[in-house]
């Protein structure tokens, strides 16, 4: 039975057979019966590679340990708010450190970024997703907007609907629009440094859509 820890753009955990190209957790947000209960646990949110030195990601759910996700791509990841392991994705990591420095001067290590993404990605009063607003024209390949009412992937002049199993409908970028930005700020700024991941920035579905 499939669990509940795919992850969408909105930061959502859904239930689908389908699985991602990124790896991820949030913490331990299940019970000792492997339901979840919870959003997320901690500030700490980071995004993995599926495979690494052979460890095994199984079983995905066990009682006391954090819960395995799961992310159609790495800008899924980014949009969800999370950032790059510093111990799988360790050159990811220093990258994002460098570029981190020029956007945030003085915020240094990974808790100080955890506790910024986390200002960005959580309304403090609801503790769901933050909305941020921002013009569609400047937002770079990568950022996810909400557009009627469904998560879309800027990507060109177009923007591409995004589904658990890939990217679906295309449609033509609207011009002069403010967008309700999904993506945090940092990583809209991070994507428009021409971010190159060693993990699948964009599902091969980006380009058949």
């Amino acid at each position: 039975m499939p669990l509940q820890n795919r992850v969408t753009p909105l930061g959502e955990l859904i239930v689908t057979p389908a699985r991602g190209l990124v790896y991820g957790n949030r913490g331990c947000l299940h019970d000792d019966d492997g339901r979840i209960r919870r959003r997320y646990n901690g500030k700490r949110w980071i995004a993995c590679r599926l495979q690494f030195r052979g460890w095994r990601r199984q079983p995905l759910v066990q009682p006391g340990r954090y819960t395995g996700l799961f992310f159609l791509d790495e800008v899924t990841a980014f949009a969800a708010g999370h950032r790059p392991c510093a111990l799988c994705r360790r050159e990811d990591y220093l990258r994002l450190l460098a570029i981190w420095d020029e956007l945030h001067p003085g915020q240094r290590g990974a808790d100080a970024i955890d506790a910024q993404l986390h200002t960005e990605r959580i309304d403090s009063l609801t503790r769901r997703q933050r909305h941020h607003a921002a013009p569609l024209d400047d937002l770079p390949d990568g950022a996810f907007v909400l557009f009627e009412d469904a998560p879309y992937l800027v990507l060109g002049e177009t923007l591409l609907e995004w589904t658990p199993l890939g990217y679906a409908a295309r449609r033509s970028r609207p011009r002069g629009l403010r967008a309700i930005l999904l993506t945090p700020p940092s990583f809209v700024a991070v994507l428009a440094a021409g971010w190159q991941p060693v993990v699948p920035l964009l599902h091969p579905s980006a380009g058949r859509a």
